[in-house]
């Protein structure tokens, strides 16, 4: 297999794309938006044949799947990327230097952005409103599982932007087989910067074998640590929504943590969690405090495996810590650095947590089902970067772009 020609095609749509002024991207993407909700009977049949490939138990098995509900919030979304001012052309810093020369430094897009997904149909969509609204084309490389449904989306994408006299290959979805993850993954002088979203497998994958720059996403082992000083009322509530809203999505929660001083409100922080039939992997003192309180069935006992494992199911590990320093050292041996809380009501000790935790997002009483760029205003995501360069936390607009220096002077020569 050889992409060569898809990818040229790509780097040069990508160069018309600096052409088309934002009025005319807002009106587009207000154009997809409807479009998503019109073709909304063709993705969900598409949908349903890569649904059902799979097995119902499987834990992406919620993530594939689309419903009228969902494309109704992906439109949402995709209208309030429209509504952001661009992030293309800010001056981030203006000089005037002692010969005269004027420095400018301005906000530009990457060029050409690959994303490698999972079961992630939706991704489709945002990552594509995004480069849109940010001037970068994109390459998207799916799984199979979710293949039809992402071959139905860019169909409807394609058909907007021929209304629109855009080149299509702005946006362009790979095959779905592993040759052309390889052929993405050594893409260099056609790919600017290349985003793994899906499990840590993944992640890890292409972060060893690229050789293009990559901005790692996605993985997701979150923990709640509930305090000492913690409200049992806020902390049910907070691990209940963290748990089980969604538990396919990296911002669920994996680990509680809990001081051995509270024991004694485990019950009551867990008793939500029964509705959902959580099962629950906690170590001796939990399962002591647990037992006759948590149906038999949904708990067992902890193993070393427990902790630091990212469930994306019904499961969840219950760690009892002596100090909240000890809390801060599980976090910092089994967090992925995405996303942590602490329930407290001290808050000299919330202020602590948040200055000595190192993840992207660090909450003080609040779900860490917030991560996400729409909750944080940014319209959309393109991704939960864990890592430090460039980009961290929900990346919207202005993550996916760079700047450069643009010199302006009257004959300057260097002595």
């Amino acid at each position: 297999m050889n992409l060569n020609e898809t990818f040229a095609a790509v780097r040069a749509a990508g160069r018309e794309l600096a052409l088309v002024n934002d009025e005319t991207i807002n009106q587009l993407l207000h154009s997809v938006a409807d479009a998503a909700i019109a073709s909304s009977d063709y993705i969900l049949s598409e949908n349903q044949k890569d649904l059902e490939r799979m097995d119902k138990s499987d834990p992406k098995y919620d993530r594939l799947k689309l419903t009228e509900q969902r494309l109704k919030e992906i439109a949402a979304d995709i209208r309030n990327v429209a509504t952001l001012p661009s992030p293309l052309g800010r001056i981030l810093k203006e000089s005037i230097r002692p010969n005269g020369m004027k420095l400018t430094k301005v906000s530009v897009p990457f060029g050409v952005i690959g994303i490698i997904y999972e079961a992630r149909p939706n991704v489709s969509f945002d990552v594509f409103s995004l480069c849109l609204k940010s001037g970068n084309a994109c390459l998207l490389k799916g799984g199979s599982d979710a293949d039809a449904s992402n071959r139905a989306i860019v169909k409807v994408i394609h058909s907007v932007l021929k209304d629109y006299h855009i080149n299509t290959h702005i946006v362009e979805l790979l095959p779905a087989d592993r040759e052309a993850t390889t052929e993405l993954l050594h893409a260099v002088g056609y790919v600017d910067l290349l985003i793994p979203r899906g499990s840590s497998g993944l992640i890890h994958f292409v972060r060893e074998n690229a050789t293009i720059p990559v901005i790692e996403t996605g993985a997701g082992i979150c923990h709640t640590y509930f305090d000492e000083f913690g409200d049992t009322a806020k902390g049910a509530a907070i691990i209940h929504n963290a748990k089980t809203r969604r538990v396919s999505v990296c911002n669920a929660l994996d680990c509680v943590l809990i001081h051995e001083a509270r024991l004694h409100d485990l019950p009551e922080l867990c008793r939500e969690l029964q509705a959902s039939n959580v099962i629950i992997y906690a170590d001796a003192k939990a399962y002591h405090a647990l037992q006759g309180h948590y149906p038999a069935s949904l708990l067992r006992q902890a193993s070393p495996d427990s902790f630091g494992t990212e469930f994306l199911d019904y499961k969840m590990a219950v760690k009892t810590v002596p100090t909240f320093e000890d809390a801060l050292g599980h976090i910092q041996e089994y967090s992925s650095k995405h996303s942590e809380s602490i329930v407290t009501e001290n808050r000299e000790r919330a202020n602590l947590f948040a200055r000595l935790v190192d993840a992207a997002c660090v909450y003080t009483n609040v779900s860490t089902a917030f991560t996400d760029g729409a909750q944080f205003g940014l319209g959309a995501e393109i991704g939960i970067s864990t890592q430090k360069l460039h980009a961290r936390g929900p990346m919207g607009l202005e993550e996916i772009t760079s700047y450069k220096w643009i010199i302006e002077g009257d004959g300057q020569i260097r002595k």
